[in-house]
Formats: C-alpha cells, structure tokens, sequence
C-alpha cells in the first residue's frame, strides 16, 4: 500500500490551492475589458452617416461598441446607446424604406410579364391543331363498348355490375 508523508501532503495541498489561485487570476483577467468610451464626434449623426461609411469603418465602430457593451451597460454614454441601437435595428441594409416609386415599378413589371405569358400562350393556340378525334362524343361511347365487350375496369369502372354513370364520354357530339 502506498503511504504520504504529512510533508507529501502539505506540498500537494500547496500546489492545488495556488494552481486553483492562478486560474482564478486568469478567469478573471479575460473577464475585465478596458474599453474606453467612444468619442462623441465619432458617433455623431450616426444615422445619417452609416450608409456612406466604408464597410471597414462600419465594422471597427461596431466592434468597438460590442466591447464597450460587454462591460456594465450604465457606463455607456447615451450616444453610445443611440449608436448601438441604430446599427443594430436601424432602417439600414435590408431595413431600409423602398425608394419611392418602387411599388409601382414592380405593379408594372409584373403586368409586362402577365401580358408577354398571355401572349405567348395566345400564339402557340393560334397556330395548334384541331381537337383529336378521340375527343368526340361517338369515340368515346365506343371506348365504353370496348371496355363492357373485353370486361376491362370490372371492378368500379363501365364493365361492373350495376354501373351508373357517363363512362369515357365527357365531350359533346361531333360537328358535321
């Protein structure tokens, strides 16, 4: 059996409890930011002045305000709390209101398409044939006569027993 001396175990206990003091230190060294305060020049008229912004510029501004937001939130400024929300939920990007006319570009674009559809559609019938013969109304009252003579669809179809109903025959009768 392996047996510690009281000494073993001083030194053991020693190295745990200031291994556990060092990561302690650490944790809480991550922890602490030392993000100053964002000038008010900087964040002034944000609004107006995101769009134009180079995208660089947009994302140090906001890099900087996500580490200022990591601290206690009553530390921020108030132009701080503007800008963050802005760039955040602001009417920007895909936020932003739709040029005015756009609605009306988009009402007649579509009618465009509709009437270039209809138009296709109207030309191709214009130059198709004729219905085909098996459309006829005596074409299909002799499929029907085919099916009852070859007893083919005897379960719920013209051959079974019983049936009531128009069969195969959905067109009207054949012009002369």
């Amino acid at each position: 059996m392996y047996r510690t001396t009281p000494l073993l175990r001083q030194i053991s206990s020693a190295s745990r409890t200031a291994s556990a003091s060092i990561a302690r230190n650490q944790t809480s060294l991550q922890q602490v930011r030392c993000a100053h305060a964002i000038s008010n020049p900087t964040l002034a008229n944000i609004e107006k002045r995101w769009e134009a912004m180079p995208p660089q510029e947009q994302a140090d501004l906001w890099m900087a305000l996500r580490d200022r937001m990591k601290a206690n939130w009553n530390e921020l400024t108030v132009q701080e709390k503007k800008a963050a929300y802005y760039i955040a939920f602001g009417a920007h990007g895909p936020r932003a209101q739709t040029p005015p006319g756009e609605n009306t570009k988009v009402f007649i674009y579509t009618m465009i398409g509709v009437a270039a559809a209809g138009g296709i559609f109207f030309g191709t019938r214009s130059f198709a044939r004729g219905e085909p013969r098996t459309m006829t109304k005596e074409w299909q009252e002799a499929t029907n006569e085919y099916f009852k003579e070859n007893n083919i669809e005897n379960i719920t179809g013209v051959s079974s027993e019983g049936y009531v109903g128009v069969g195969q025959v959905q067109s009207k009768p054949a012009k002369e």
